[in-house]
């Protein structure tokens, strides 16, 4: 059982789950309608894995009856969509979790979903890393912006996606309550021993320095917990707090101490004034909203808190074409109550979800009590979920409008490329290749990559040739583009709009017969570069096509070819140093590689070590060592006969 429901640390988590040692194979399964494999699987709560041929995790889900749950991703005459479709043929083996309760099952789901971040799951994002309010564990705790989440027992308020009313609200704090600022590690005992001194800041009255021990830590903690009120939107009954509060202490005749809660009063009331105000009541609530535009959505949430807009957060789906509007407000739905601390009384979202039982079982776990999840049709409530939905369509509008933006901001040699090619559409993304070798050992290839015009170096690949012998570019073109396009390749990998080939005709020609039987030719563009004349050979096509020396699309097809050479050329040198270090000097006896490799290092190459005399080789490596390499060069080998009459 999990001690921590909100915790969402696989450690803290899956180390009390009971892993199952089951894993189907799509041929088990389907066979006799179900499979006894998957009649023997758990009715529990929990989560399953589905796996492609490779291993790799492709979708994660949760269920309350796992038996059932993983048994209909195997029945032949289930109505899918075409995302669910292509997950079902992709799955090679599942792996199953067992919960002890659906709530647990829900938090293990998301927590494996961000750790693997499987391609058939909807992974939501937002346009940047938003800010939290942080309160720190501490004696004396800090409040303080932070765009860092460290899981030490601090409190989080947020994420604020608006900086301006980030920066109002912590001003507003600092201007309510003599809180600290400094970061001195202070705690009872070493206030007691005075190793600390006030600030400027106890002097203009904006702290009550709690580092001389001249605030108590009762009060101090009051004014904390006074904050995490403005924090949650509990505005009103820290008003009301303050207001009795100041009434008392005029009653004692303090007056000076009733001015000071006074003017906190003023300040907060200054702060209220400013939010939105969306519904007459003071029930806490979540609206949660979506609006989609071709294969782009959004959802949305918006937190209000006695009736008080406070805050709102998007998240942006692409390819959302593929996924059911319950699905893209069920994923947000638990993400956002599985990273955030509060959980409102009422949740408003725009249509039914899946699995609403778990969910709620979650929130009312979470939360202590049980919470209304409505999907409003008429009414007040419509109308915030109106309200919400038009803000949701605008940030999807301006996410397309901004990839529209990028679009026409290719670079200009992208675009001269694609028309000087005649190509249908822009060449995004450019794949060139190159071989290295001397005299046919260590063959390699290299395979670079240009997206919208610039180097994807993480996208590079390095091959080291199996199948060539001796000096054979065609057999080594053949086979690098077998293992870059073939049945063996990642499936996942993006297919290039334009293949660049060293070379000219004869290069060109023998690259197309391999791409044909790949099928690759079909899709994707194929040109040769001669470096001779700088030549640009197409297929089909007798004469070359000559682009101007000063265009920026040769320019490009130059560097993407240079880039190519240059990184086979550096992968050859690596191996062909590997080689001689180890066949030269690791033959010598007693000379490993770190001594190898510091006489390199030192001397150059396996040659000057050869001609190095013996002083020298002593001050590299010592006495003993020395003595080794010289007498391996220079002291000739007794024969065999003489050797064994020794």
């Amino acid at each position: 059982m999990v001690s921590v429901i909100g915790s969402t640390s696989k450690c803290t988590i899956a180390a009390k789950f009971e892993r199952m040692d089951r894993n189907l194979s799509t041929d088990d399964v389907s066979a006799s309608n179900g499979s006894s494999i998957v009649a023997r699987m758990p009715t529990s709560p929990g989560v399953y894995m589905h796996k492609d041929a490779s291993g790799k995790i492709i979708y994660v889900g949760k269920a309350k009856n796992l038996r059932n749950r993983v048994k209909t991703y195997f029945q032949q005459q289930r109505p899918v969509n075409a995302k669910t479709r292509a997950l079902m043929e992709r799955i090679a083996d599942v792996e199953v979790i067992v919960t002890d309760t659906e709530a647990e099952a829900l938090i293990l789901e998301n927590t494996l979903i961000k750790e693997h971040r499987p391609k058939y799951n909807i992974l939501l994002r937002d346009d940047k890393s938003y800010p939290y309010i942080r309160i720190t564990k501490e004696e004396y705790p800090r409040i303080f912006k932070t765009r860092t989440v460290i899981r030490d027992g601090s409190k989080y308020f947020g994420p604020y996606t608006d900086g301006t009313y980030l920066y109002y609200l912590l001003k507003t704090l600092r201007a309510i309550f003599p809180l600290r600022s400094c970061d001195l590690p202070l705690t009872d005992a070493t206030i007691a021993a005075g190793k600390w001194k006030v600030c400027l800041d106890y002097h203009i009255k904006k702290c009550e320095g709690p580092c001389e021990g001249l605030v108590s830590r009762d009060r101090y903690g009051d004014y904390i917990r006074q904050a995490q009120q403005i924090l949650n939107g509990r505005t009103r009954d820290l008003e009301r707090q303050l207001e009795e509060r100041m009434h008392e202490l005029a009653d004692e005749l303090r007056f000076e101490d009733a001015a000071i809660v006074r003017q906190r009063l003023v300040k907060l009331r200054e702060y209220t004034s400013k939010q939105k105000v969306t519904s007459a009541d003071d029930i806490d609530r979540d609206v949660f909203a979506l609006a989609r535009i071709g294969s782009t959505a959004c959802t949305i949430v918006f937190t209000i808190r006695d009736g008080k807009l406070t805050g709102k957060r998007h998240f942006i789906v692409q390819a959302g074409d593929e996924t059911t509007d319950a699905e893209l407000v069920a994923t947000t739905l638990q993400r956002w109550y599985i990273e955030g601390d509060i959980v409102p009384d009422e949740i408003l979202l725009p249509c039914e979800v899946d699995d609403i039982d778990m969910i709620e079982e979650f929130l009312r776990a979470k939360r202590g009590r049980s919470v209304d999840v409505v999907v409003p049709k008429i009414g007040d409530k419509r109308k915030l979920l109106a309200m919400a939905e038009q803000n949701a369509d605008m940030l999807v509008r301006e996410v397309i409008l901004q990839q529209a933006q990028k679009d026409q901001s290719m670079p200009r040699a992208v675009l001269d490329l694609q028309r000087d090619l005649r190509m249908k559409a822009m060449p995004r993304r450019i794949e060139c290749f190159d071989n290295s070798h001397m005299h046919g050992t260590d063959y390699v290839s290299s395979m670079v990559v240009f997206v919208d015009g610039r180097p994807k170096k993480s996208d590079y690949r390095r091959y080291k040739l199996r199948s060539v012998e001796g000096n054979d570019d065609f057999e080594a073109m053949k086979e690098v583009m077998t293992r870059r396009y073939g049945p063996t390749a990642d499936a996942d990998a993006p297919k290039p709009d334009l293949i660049v080939i060293d070379g000219g005709k004869g290069q060109l020609s023998h690259a197309m017969e391999i791409l044909r039987e790949l099928g690759v030719a079909k899709t994707t563009t194929v040109i040769g570069l001669a470096k001779r004349l700088e030549e640009v050979f197409l297929p089909g096509v007798a004469d070359s096509l000559y682009l101007p020396k000063t265009s920026s699309s040769l320019r490009l097809l130059q560097q993407a070819r240079d880039e190519a050479h240059r990184f086979a050329i550096s992968f050859h040198r690596s191996l062909r140093s590997k080689r001689t270090l180890r066949t030269e000097l690791t033959d010598i006896d007693g000379v490993g590689p770190a001594t190898a490799t510091k006489l390199l290092r030192t001397l150059g190459s396996v040659d000057a070590v050869r001609l190095a005399p013996m002083e020298r080789l002593v001050e590299v490596v010592g006495s003993v060592a020395a003595g080794r390499v010289w007498r391996h060069y220079h002291e000739p080998a007794l024969p065999d006969h003489e050797a064994d009459g020794a």
